[in-house]
């Protein structure tokens, strides 16, 4: 099943590699008891879903998010990560289209050089995308939805490099990301960066028309990204903050959504990945009729997330590491 079969085909002047950073499990459904409980994130909606469930004609499946963050070998946590999966309360006043019904977003952001450009989008990124939103009616939704994006992004890399010039030295601080924007049962997917398989020739092209160059897979053979929030020592060089954004709608196959920074694909290849978590959520699904059925099925996530960030490290990978699972359940 191809969740991206919607898609129109990729821009000629942007990178069609494989997002490092997040990615779509098309696996049974899970559920099962265990786990060590997560961190509370911002604006973390921990109500069951049976308290959740939303009654509306846009809104066929229930989204809920679950992390675990590995400091590996570094001497610091660079990654930092949002989850909302009620994303609409954020927007008060703001007017938004009558049919949108349900906005959700989940990211993460893995910081480099330090973590002040990861924490910096965390905090920023969301509010952008909120003041960025179509207001009333548009007539191309999804062009508007993609320019939001764009738009957010570039602005919060924008204020980041203004408060990266007040402190003294200037920070260097740089950071990728990937986020997930839900509107009703429609996923907009944005990636800044993608350290395993960037440098396809187009974005080498880019690089070098803006002034720079690559070396050993690098930008002047320091950087290993080419987008990114941050590295404003490298925005002269073709360093830009311009996302990809990929558009998918959810499906009755979709169980969850699995993203990540590239501390887990220095451990895990993505099959591998997918399998590895898959055979933990049917290990340990729930016995069936149990009056804490919610509760278990909470807790095979949380499970999910920490054994595969853990055994990442165990198979080798020294960086951060955080994984973020989505559950995706049908509610109808």
């Amino acid at each position: 099943m191809d969740l991206f079969a919607d898609l129109p085909p990729p821009d000629s002047g942007k990178s069609s590699s494989k997002n490092d950073s997040g990615l779509f499990g098309d696996l049974p459904e899970p559920s099962g008891p265990k786990g060590e409980k997560r961190k509370q994130d911002i604006n973390d909606d921990t109500a069951p879903h049976s308290k959740r469930r939303l009654q509306n004609d846009h809104v066929k499946f229930l989204l809920k998010g679950f992390v675990t963050e590995r400091m590996g070998e570094r001497e610091d946590m660079q990654d930092a990560h949002v989850i909302m999966d009620d994303f609409k309360s954020e927007f008060d006043d703001v007017e938004i289209p009558h049919d949108v019904s349900r906005l959700a977003y989940y990211a993460i952001f893995d910081g480099h050089a330090g973590a002040e450009a990861a924490k910096f989008a965390a905090k920023n990124l969301h509010k952008n995308i909120v003041r960025k939103f179509p207001k009333g009616e548009v007539v191309n939704k999804d062009k508007e939805i993609k320019r939001c994006l764009v738009d957010a992004y570039r602005k919060t890399d924008e204020e980041f490099l203004q408060e990266a010039t007040k402190h003294n030295p200037t920070l260097k601080d740089g950071s990728t990301a990937v986020s997930i924007l839900v509107i009703n049962d429609v996923l907009y997917v944005a990636n800044l960066g993608d350290s395993k398989f960037l440098f396809q020739y187009e974005e080498r092209l880019r690089i070098q028309k803006s002034g720079g160059n690559v070396q050993d897979g690098r930008v002047l053979g320091i950087l290993e990204v080419s987008r990114s929030f941050g590295d404003g020592r490298f925005k002269g060089c073709g360093v830009i903050a311009t996302p990809d954004v990929l558009r998918c709608s959810l499906t009755d196959k979709d169980k969850f959504l699995l993203l990540a920074c590239d501390g887990l694909w220095k451990g895990f290849e993505v099959d591998e990945a997918l399998k590895y978590i898959n055979d933990i959520l049917e290990e340990e699904k729930p016995e069936r009729g149990k009056d804490s059925e919610d509760v278990t099925e909470t807790s095979v996530y949380e499970t999910a997330c920490s054994r595969v960030a853990g055994d990442a490290i165990r198979k080798g990978s020294s960086d951060n590491v955080t994984v973020m699972l989505v559950e995706i359940k049908n509610q109808s």
